[in-house]
This record gives structure tokens, C-alpha cells and sequence, in this order.
């Protein structure tokens, strides 16, 4: 694992920040995410205590773990350290090309029985920690989380169902585009989110972006004319080999000890 850290889950108050702590960023209460998103969050950024959850939809088909990279990517550019916990698919080669930074990035594909311990570990210093929810997770496990992100200034970003959530996107529907009678080239696809949640993002909301896209994902217009996809210039996707995944640059894996 040439490029990477594996260390125990007990070595983890070493790779964060004290919560005891300056906050480094200051006032910045809302993390940037990319401009096509910001009309889905009611603070058009992750804001800091805050849960935002990602719905997991159908495997292979959903888009969610492409609109995860797309939500992490302008904070993890801007500085902020991002964490994924419990994603063992997760690729490192997949978020590089998203934009997001590896050597600001940790990851604990296999956190165990200590999840919750892992997670509140993580929360107490990393700017935004993503975390795929456990089938026996219990509401109160979930609501000591989250109020630990509010008290610590983290945003909790659980990969699954999650009662209770500030904000929940969903991928729900998808199209690929790119392959003609036969043959062709996976090109981009176009996936419409929506937004529900409490409070100000009581008012459900969708909007449609190209995912992946070029470095920055489009809004599609409700209606679009032969203009419009003219304007939406298509890229094709780059598949990157387990191998290359590898050495992109630094990352931080951490294991259950």
C-alpha cells in the first residue's frame, strides 16, 4: 500500500485536532460546496454542526456516491479535512478526480464495533466526516453524533437513512448519455437531486446536474433546447486502475485496531 498509513483506530486523536482546540477556520460557519449545489442546502454551504445526509439509493444505479464526491469536493479544495468511515469501496482515484484533496483526506474503510467510537473521534477534529450508516445503528447512537458535530462544529455527513437529519439529498433519477445503437462512450450522466429536511429546507427541492461532469457540475434547465446542449460541453469518463488509484498522492487510510 505503497503512498498510504494504516494505523489503529486508538491512533486516531493523532490525526485530529484536539477539541479543546482553536477552531482554524475561524468564523467561517458555512463550508463552500460546488455553485450547483448551493440551492439545495438552506445555508448554500455545509454549514458547521449541521447533519447532512446523502441517501444510499439502489446500488449501481443511484449516483449517490458521485454526488457525495461532489459535495466534498469545494470544501476539501478549500482547505477543510474530510473523513469516510465504513465506505470500503470508497476509491481514491475517483475522489482525486473530483477535485478533493487526498493529502486532507482520512479514511477508516472497516471501523468494526467501535463505529460510534470512531466516528465521535473523528467529529471532535475533522471538518466534515462522512459515514455510512450501520443497518443496527440506534436513534440514540445517532442523536449523541449528531449533537457531538453541533457541540464540536464538524458536519456530519451520514451515507444511508438517517432520521432526524438537517438536510437529506437523494439521487432520483439518473440517465447516462453517450452510447448509440451498439456502441459509444459512457459521456456523463444527468441525475436529478432533490432536497428535504427541517426548518429552513422544510420545502422540498430538485434541481439537475451532470455527475460526473467537467470540473465543476452543470445545472440542467428544466427546459432545454439544442442550445442549452450545446452549452453543457460533454467529457468522458476516465476509468482509473485499482493500481493508479493507489499513487495518486499521500492518502491517510486508518483500520480497527
Amino acid at each position: 500500500m505503497a503512498g498510504r498509513m494504516v494505523v489503529g483506530s486508538a491512533a486516531l486523536a493523532e490525526l485530529v485536532r484536539p477539541a479543546s482546540a482553536p477552531d482554524p477556520a475561524g468564523g467561517h460557519r458555512v463550508l463552500p460546496v460546488r455553485p450547483e449545489l448551493t440551492g439545495l442546502l438552506p445555508n448554500r454551504g455545509l454549514r458547521r454542526g449541521s447533519t447532512i445526509a446523502v441517501g444510499a439509493g439502489q446500488p449501481r444505479r443511484s449516483g449517490a456516491t458521485s454526488l457525495l464526491l461532489a459535495l466534498l469536493a469545494e470544501a476539501s479544495r478549500a482547505g477543510s479535512w474530510c473523513a469516510v468511515v465504513g465506505v470500503p469501496t470508497f476509491g481514491a482515484g475517483a475522489a482525486a478526480e473530483a477535485g478533493i484533496a487526498l493529502d486532507r483526506l482520512a479514511l477508516v474503510p472497516n471501523p468494526g464495533p467501535e463505529w460510534p467510537t470512531v466516528v465521535a473521534a473523528l467529529i471532535d477534529g475533522v471538518d466534515v466526516v462522512v459515514t455510512a450508516v450501520p443497518s443496527t445503528v440506534s436513534a440514540s447512537v445517532a442523536n449523541r453524533l449528531a449533537a457531538r458535530a453541533r457541540q464540536r462544529g464538524s458536519v456530519l455527513v451520514p451515507y444511508g437513512r438517517w432520521d432526524g437529519a438537517d438536510v437529506t439529498l437523494q439521487v432520483v433519477r439518473g440517465v447516462w448519455e453517450g452510447l448509440g445503437p451498439g456502441r459509444g462512450r459512457l459521456r456523463r450522466r444527468e441525475v436529478t437531486v432533490s432536497a428535504r429536511g427541517r426548518g429552513a429546507a422544510a420545502r422540498p427541492k430538485e434541481i439537475k446536474v451532470w455527475l460526473p461532469g467537467d470540473e465543476l457540475t452543470r445545472v440542467i434547465p428544466r427546459s432545454t433546447g439544442a442550445g442549452a446542449a450545446r452549452a453543457a460541453a460533454p467529457r468522458r469518463l476516465r476509468v482509473v486502475a485499482p493500481a493508479a488509484a493507489a499513487a495518486v498522492r499521500p492518502l491517510t487510510v486508518v483500520g480497527s485496531a
